[in-house]
């Protein structure tokens, strides 16, 4: 039997992986902890992650839900709404995948789509999603004032890392199902998606719900990021006194620090066309 020779490159960043794993791996502890709180006290949590195609949010799911109890959280990535779906209410299709006391779900991408990615490719009509914007606040407040604990994750991945991913994707038998016809198409519309992602934020954001922008460029650090912050939101019982929990300034921003850096982005950029 013929072995495989791993190359010098293969061979360190198996163990480049390995050490990130196990530095993970004290954090997914503390979640499990959480869990175990949430059950104890019919809790209900539920954590949105969205953000741009190959943004990495699917491998912090997996992370983040690695070591805890399946039977008390789920999943949810909804595909395209059924015709039945489309005649009810927007929200509806996501409200019976809400928790129960002592569940988790985290929702891989949430009802934010009709913020970003239908109004990019015309899946709504304007008034649809003027309608959304309008209700979409009221709609959280009403979840967070029933007791629900509800996190808003956005993760930023950078034009470069995000084209750089699809490549891996195309080329790579193992990742080529992750790789759509949307996919396809978000490099060149690049700057739609960020006019719709600052609306999003601006308009979006309030006090019982307030967005967490994380950089994912770097995997790894947005996994550990998004357990820290995930575990900064809830008192439970038995959290290591020997962690550290602190959010890395460089990685995790508000809605507000995150539009301030847009905002500065956009004058350079326009600064830039006036003067070329």
């Amino acid at each position: 039997m013929q072995l495989h020779t791993l190359t010098q490159e293969q061979y360190q960043e198996a163990i480049n992986t390995y050490a990130e794993t196990l530095a993970l791996e004290p954090y997914q502890a503390e979640l499990v902890k959480l869990q175990q709180h949430l059950e104890r006290h019919k809790l209900k949590l539920i954590i949105l992650f969205e953000g741009r195609d190959a943004a990495g949010k699917g491998s912090v799911i997996g992370s983040v839900s690695r070591y805890m109890n399946p039977k008390h959280y789920r999943i949810v990535a909804l595909g395209r709404p059924t015709e039945e779906e489309l005649t009810q209410w927007y929200f509806q299709r996501y409200i019976k995948h809400f928790p129960h006391g002592g569940e988790v779900v985290l929702f891989d991408r949430s009802w934010y789509n009709r913020a970003m990615v239908e109004p990019v490719f015309g899946f709504c009509s304007q008034e649809e999603h003027e309608l959304f914007m309008k209700h979409v606040i009221p709609f959280e407040e009403s979840l967070v004032d029933q007791g629900t604990i509800f996190i808003k994750l956005y993760f930023s991945v950078s034009k470069e890392k995000q084209a750089q991913r699809f490549e891996q994707r195309r080329s790579d038998p193992l990742r080529q199902w992750k790789l759509s016809e949307i996919d396809l198409q978000a490099q060149s519309m690049w700057d739609q998606f960020t006019k719709t992602k600052y609306n999003m934020l601006k308009n979006t954001n309030h006090s019982k719900a307030p967005w967490h922008v994380i950089r994912s460029s770097d995997k790894h650090r947005a996994r550990l990021e998004t357990m820290k912050l995930i575990l900064n939101q809830v008192d439970y019982y038995g959290k290591s006194k020997t962690l550290d929990f602190a959010m890395n300034a460089k990685a995790v921003f508000t809605a507000e620090q995150e539009l301030a850096i847009m905002d500065k982005h956009a004058a350079k950029d326009l600064k830039h066309k006036i003067e070329n």
